[in-house]
């Protein structure tokens, strides 16, 4: 099986993932003969799996997923699981051991060719059925929050910014409400594709035991070069259509986004600027 160009460039990210991206054909072959699968078209990818078309042996239009193991979609297959296809795309098949998901088959369109608004209001449609109870296997966001309050302290970012995301970290990691629900983590324009079942459906989820509220950054720093010319008004008109669409509480969503926002200034130096601008813009 031919992967991308584009994809097999990956490896150059270091041994591990050239090592996995030498074992992937295999890999992919061993499924399409264990799961009675039938090719069906050019395989695509994102930044860390691969999708293939394919038919089941009743002849049902299918994709393929194979991704990069590692801690962030580890609980993937169980998300989806839970869904039932509610929301977002369905499960039909998977080992979680090889990472390997086969899921129905979806149209490749996704949002990022609609008003950004609008693409807004879609996916913050979706939340409500997608913020389920968490099942017990999922890591708690409270946990992660722990662990990036302890990182920013001495971040070289403005002192007034880390002060506050380390302060509402702490709040975040002790209140009881931070846990609980299922929520997606990475849901913005291009995790949500087209589909025949429904208008719109949820893909790739990176699922925690979280707060709903934490669901909002990613549709702000997504899409970034089209709020060139008016950064705080675009994040702003962002950040309230999500909000008002998904009946969130203000407060509680901008207190996430702006933790979000400096917790990843601080991890990303080639974007600090647009976290610190996020993170200004929903409170100025």
């Amino acid at each position: 099986m031919q992967l991308p160009e584009s994809f097999l460039a990956y490896a150059a990210r270091g041994p591990e993932f050239a090592a996995w991206l030498d074992r992937l054909p295999a890999l992919l072959r061993d499924l399409v003969d264990e799961w009675e699968l039938a090719v069906d078209g050019e395989p695509a990818h994102g930044s860390c799996a691969v999708v293939v078309p394919v038919r089941t042996g009743s002849g049902r239009p299918a994709a393929l997923k194979v991704g990069w193991p590692h801690r962030a979609t580890e609980h993937e297959h169980l998300a989806l699981q839970h869904w039932h296809g509610r929301g977002a795309v369905q499960l039909l098949r998977a080992d979680p051991h090889r990472y390997a998901l086969l899921l129905e088959r979806l149209h490749r369109e996704d949002l990022a060719d609609h008003w950004d608004v609008e693409a807004c209001e879609v996916v913050a449609g979706l939340y409500a059925r997608l913020h389920i109870a968490a099942p017990p296997q999922l890591p708690r966001l409270s946990e992660e929050v722990l662990g990036w309050v302890g990182g920013l302290a001495d971040a070289p970012l403005p002192r007034r910014l880390v002060e506050q995301a380390v302060s509402l970290g702490r709040s975040f990691a002790t209140d009881p409400d931070t846990d609980g629900r299922m929520v997606h983590t990475d849901l913005h324009y291009a995790n949500v594709l087209a589909g025949d079942r429904e208008p719109w459906l949820a893909i790739g989820p990176k699922p925690l035991s979280g707060d709903p509220h934490y669901e909002v950054a990613p549709l702000l720093w997504n899409r970034w070069d089209e709020l060139a010319g008016d950064i705080r008004r675009g994040v702003r008109a962002r950040f309230h259509a999500a909000i008002d669409a998904a009946g969130l509480d203000e407060e509680r969503a901008r207190d996430w986004v702006v933790l979000r926002a400096v917790v990843r200034a601080a991890g990303d130096a080639d974007r600090t600027s647009r976290y610190v601008s996020i993170a200004k813009s929903v409170q100025d």
